[in-house]
């Protein structure tokens, strides 16, 4: 299952946004309202759970400097990807995607399709706010 947020124009230059996004503790900052915990459990390592969801532990697995983040669930139970892409418009301003890439059984794609776009497209929107 591939998912992605709308594009989002950041007043960061690429390398304030990937220092920003490689730095997990931010990630409290991109949060939906709804989030119901937040806890960092080590470097490049967090736990968060939305209200009527399950924990999900994310990981920083890989970065590509500036234009790239890689953060992985640490669990195998839900195997996905939360890759965020990064691009210069021009000085000091960026543009940024997040995609999603999971690996799922039909039923439960189904099941978790609309509120992890929803997700996403936050995060997105709340890094454009930044």
């Amino acid at each position: 299952m591939n998912l992605e947020s709308s594009k989002v124009t950041v007043a960061k230059s690429p390398q304030e946004l990937y220092d920003f996004l490689t730095n997990v503790e931010n990630f409290e900052k991109l949060m939906p309202e709804s989030i119901s915990k937040f806890e960092v459990l080590a470097e490049g390592k967090f736990l968060f759970a939305l209200k009527g969801m399950p924990e999900i532990v994310l990981k920083l697995k890989e970065s590509t400097p500036p234009n790239q983040v890689v953060l992985g669930a640490a669990s195998d139970k839900l195997p996905f990807t939360l890759i965020g892409n990064i691009k210069e418009l021009e000085p000091g301003k960026s543009e940024a995607q997040l995609a999603f890439e999971g690996d799922f059984n039909p039923m439960m794609a189904m099941m978790i399709k609309g509120p992890i776009g929803k997700f996403i497209n936050t995060l997105a929107e709340n890094m454009g706010k930044l």
